[in-house]
């Protein structure tokens, strides 16, 4: 699949291992890859830059053919939940590889959402949830998930 040609890019702000989470991103999606690093020049040229040098200033890549920015810009912004990526998995097997993947903070894990190593958050989630959640049973099974679990959202729905 060809990247997504568009002038919409999501930008993720880390801390000091963007280049690391580019290569850990790109290693686990299919048709993924790093398209360029700049990184900071030398430090003596902006206070901004001190403890920065060679460190990532701007990342692109690109994850399943949609493309991305990234940067090192210290501790002074972190993820949360507000924003989160969702992956839509075609099947249980699919859902189990990027959760085990992905998730990295356990309390941060409830109906298919989780946090990765670097503060991320995912929504691994059944390309067909939206046929799964056929009622309240259903939707009842899914607030009891951490991981998706397909057979117990159909079971539920089927016994509704």
């Amino acid at each position: 699949m060809a990247a997504l040609e568009t002038s919409l890019r999501p930008c993720l702000w880390f801390d000091d291992d963007a280049e690391e989470a580019m290569n850990f991103y790109v290693d686990l999606f299919p048709d993924s890859h790093i398209d360029a690093i700049v990184r900071y020049p030398d430090e003596s040229l902006s206070e901004h830059f001190t403890g920065m040098a060679g460190k990532v200033l701007n990342g692109r890549f690109t994850l399943d053919g949609m493309q991305f920015v990234c940067l090192d810009g210290g501790p002074a912004f972190t993820f949360n939940e507000a924003l989160s990526l969702t992956v839509s998995c075609a099947d249980q097997a699919e859902i189990d590889r990027y959760w085990d993947a992905l998730s990295a903070v356990p309390e941060a894990e409830q109906c298919g959402w989780c946090k990765d190593r670097y503060g991320l958050s995912w929504q691994i989630l059944p390309a067909q949830l939206d046929r799964l959640m056929t009622g309240p049973a259903a939707v009842q099974a899914l607030l009891g998930m951490q991981k998706i679990v397909i057979a117990e959202l159909a079971a539920a729905g089927a016994a509704t």
